[in-house]
């Protein structure tokens, strides 16, 4: 069986650029995402395009008996993840912490952190078992520095900085791999998610530089992917030229 990518959030963005790349590099995926009719879509697109095998799993990464029930029922066969790529995340609101929303807060820390701890803990026991693999997970600039009104949003990506380090120390000894990469600004969907649906408030995040795009991210986290078995990339940061640092991010 040919090599296997398991990507969270795969339904737009980031996730379905990253779908693209590997399948393109002849890996069979397994795609996750809380959107059904637009996960499949894309399985059935990339299986039509590039020949592989695609298993689409629709699921929410907040929801912890979820996502071991759908993962553990996958066939032995479809268990030998090669790469991981957590890319489930998402930003709410832009507030100041006092005015802050605690069902945002409580979104984006079920979703950044405990979503990605929930796969990471299926997955990487898989990998244990092969004695081999490779977890990427999506930070950010926002997990290197702090923003004004980014309070919880950085703080869950900080909180992820953390986990890529202590998981990367945990994993090595079966000889498995662990590697972060933080974009700045990507102009996808976050910005629609974060400002819920407002357009025109998320297209002005983007005013007056060229931001990154999700393909760009996406060949970044293939360059790791395909570094040969003794090179580890522990960190990428990857920022769109105009951007000096995180505080000038959001603006508008």
């Amino acid at each position: 069986m040919s090599k296997i990518a398991l990507i969270t959030g795969a339904t737009a963005g980031i996730g379905e650029a990253c779908a693209h790349v590997f399948a393109r590099e002849g890996y069979n995926l397994i795609l996750t995402g809380r959107r059904e009719d637009r996960l499949n879509k894309v399985a059935s697109h990339l299986n039509d395009k590039y020949n592989v095998e695609v298993t689409a799993m629709s699921f929410d990464v907040r929801n912890r008996a979820e996502v071991i029930e759908n993962l553990n029922e996958l066939p032995a066969e479809w268990k030998k993840v090669d790469v991981l790529v957590n890319n489930a995340g998402l930003s709410q609101g832009l507030d100041p912490i006092q005015k802050g929303d605690i069902d945002d807060w409580e979104t984006m820390i079920d979703t950044n952190i405990k979503g990605l701890l929930y796969v990471s803990k299926v997955v990487s026991n898989w990998m244990i078992d092969n004695g081999k693999g490779h977890i990427i997970n999506l930070g950010s600039i926002a997990g290197k520095e702090v923003y004004p009104n980014g309070n919880v949003y950085c703080a869950t990506k900080h909180a992820v900085d953390a986990l890529n380090k202590g998981m990367r120390a945990d994993l090595l000894p079966y000889g498995i791999k662990v590697t972060a990469v933080h974009p700045g600004a990507v102009e996808t969907e976050f910005s629609e998610v974060r400002f819920k649906g407002d357009k025109d408030r998320a297209k002005k995040v983007y005013d007056g530089f060229e931001p990154l795009v999700a393909d760009d991210i996406a060949e970044t986290i293939w360059f790791a992917a395909s570094r040969p078995a003794h090179v580890n990339i522990n960190d990428l940061v990857i920022m769109p030229t105009a951007q000096a640092t995180a505080t000038n991010i959001y603006r508008k």
